[in-house]
């Protein structure tokens, strides 16, 4: 299958970090089509062999299992070529165009890795040159990177534009956290399997957490950071996207439109907004100076890049219900943020105890899956077996106590070397012209008009409700308030 893929920012941040490594291990892994072109675009000066040295030099810095031999990367350099395109400039367009054309292919794959401000720009000059062309054989594609705008007025401007040139078929919005596959078995787990299902509702889940957390600040992000802060650069499209893998119905097929169908039932039955639930459900918060492991670290108003008056949050928890009758009742709780006591992302399905009991059970004692996303990639079901004291273990009746007891299932042990990574398993799926994991317009718009209101209140407020929490612990006091206040506690907290 011959491609092209057309990396607009082809020296940038995203091309660095994500997108190169995750090239190379489907060209390592054999999954990578024969036939390929991975040509970068940018302004700078560079030609073929300038492009793959700086490459060359990113690989040589990925963890050692993933880094390239000699062998390994001089075949995969041949498939990377470099254009230099000045965004602005219609001729540059034309001259992409005339490469692009010279050669037939199955698949053209163009990859807005740039910063979002660009988006209607590219889109706008691919379409005057026209690259926007889809046909047979030269099936034509468009991926773009979050955050698409930054509310939803600027969101629909964003997909207007898109729209114009682009059908949807051939728009691949994407959110990374779809291609985990941790996020790929949750689907697996509910939707392959006969055990969970009948548990997967309101007369057994208590309540479900959603925990996405950061070790790291801001990093060298804070410019963009401080006009985005973590919920509109997680909760909106992360967050959300979790919330809706484990909240929805079971489709009626594998197809996208299906899938995505029903994450959209989701998202426009998440319960509105009003004065006392944004007052009572919503905790901002901001880290001030802390440590982390005998390391001091500075607040987020000290980082470079970030207004020193800043009140721009870098932690956020809410609670939420989707009003539906699987879920009436069922408190969802969201917490994301940075400089948070570990890197850790996962959901935690808390189930209701035993109607009667009738062990002696440690306090508050009920079972618990926990899907984990990152850096631990797996489940763990979290049971209660026969325990014992110090004369034994007791027999059945005679007082017996419960010890907690886990089911541990970790992927990366069980599917070792088999593993795709997110960004790889994404890429590969545009490549084919597979939707599946990506975001559809509707998803997007419904999920800005859902945080929409937290933000007006939030600007609203000011700094007032701005909660401080000292870097390296898990954030404000108020969240674990927040969800005591249902008579339940975070799993740290446990």
């Amino acid at each position: 299958m011959a491609f092209d893929l057309v990396l607009f920012g082809g020296t940038g941040d995203l091309v660095w970090r994500k997108l190169m490594p995750a090239l190379f291990q489907a060209y390592r892994h054999g999954t990578l089509p024969p036939g390929g072109r991975i040509i970068g675009v940018a302004r700078d000066g560079l030609d073929d062999a300038a492009f793959r040295s700086l490459i060359e030099t990113r690989l040589a810095q990925v963890e050692l299992a993933k880094r390239p031999s000699a062998d390994e990367f001089a075949g995969f350099a041949q498939l990377l070529h470099y254009l230099r395109v000045d965004l602005s400039k219609p001729a540059d367009y034309l001259a992409l165009a005339d490469v692009l054309n010279a050669r037939e292919v199955d698949a053209r794959v163009l990859y807005l890795a740039t910063a979002p401000s660009l988006f209607t720009t590219v889109c706008q000059q691919l379409v005057a040159c026209g690259l926007n062309q889809a046909h047979t054989p030269n099936d034509t594609r468009i991926v773009l990177e979050k955050p698409l705008g930054h509310d939803l007025a600027s969101n629909r401007a964003i997909n207007e534009v898109v729209r114009a040139g682009f059908a949807e078929k051939q728009i691949f919005r994407i959110d990374h956290y779809l291609g985990k596959p941790s996020v790929q078995n949750l689907f697996a787990m509910r939707f392959g399997n006969a055990l969970f299902e009948p548990l997967w509702r309101r007369e057994t889940i208590a309540n479900i957490q959603i925990t996405i957390a950061e070790e790291l600040g801001v990093e060298k992000r804070g410019g963009f950071y401080d006009q985005t802060g973590a919920l509109r650069d997680m909760v909106q499209n992360h967050a959300l996207q979790l919330l809706c893998a484990i909240g929805m119905e079971p489709p009626i097929n594998a197809h996208a439109d299906a899938i995505r169908d029903e994450k959209l039932k989701v998202l426009r039955s998440l319960k509105p907004w009003t004065p006392h639930t944004l007052a009572q459900h919503v905790v901002r918060g901001q880290y001030i100076a802390g440590g982390f492991n005998g390391e001091a670290m500075p607040a987020y108003r000290d980082e470079p890049g970030v207004d020193p008056n800043s009140h721009t949050e870098t932690f956020v928890a809410l609670r939420t219900e989707i009003a539906n009758w699987r879920w009436a009742g069922v408190p969802f709780y969201i917490r994301t943020g940075k400089r948070l006591a570990a890197r850790e992302a996962h959901i935690a399905v808390n189930f209701r105890p035993t109607p009667h009991a009738i062990f002696k059970s440690p306090l508050g004692a009920a079972n618990r899956l926990v899907i984990h996303l990152q850096p631990k990639d797996g489940l763990t079901l979290h049971l209660f077996a026969q325990g014992q004291d110090k004369r034994g273990p007791a027999s059945f009746g005679a007082g017996q106590s419960l010890a907690p007891v886990q089911l541990d299932l970790d992927f990366d042990k069980r599917f070792g070397s088999e593993r795709v990574g997110a960004y790889e398993r994404l890429l590969l799926d545009v490549i084919e012209g597979r939707l599946n994991l990506f975001v559809r317009s509707d998803e997007q718009e419904e999920a800005w008009r859902w945080v929409e209101p937290v933000m007006r209140h939030w600007k609203d407020s000011g700094d007032e409700g701005l909660k401080p929490y000292a870097a390296g612990t898990w954030g404000p006091s108020a969240a674990s308030a927040m969800i005591a206040r249902d008579g339940h506690s975070w799993s740290e907290e446990s």
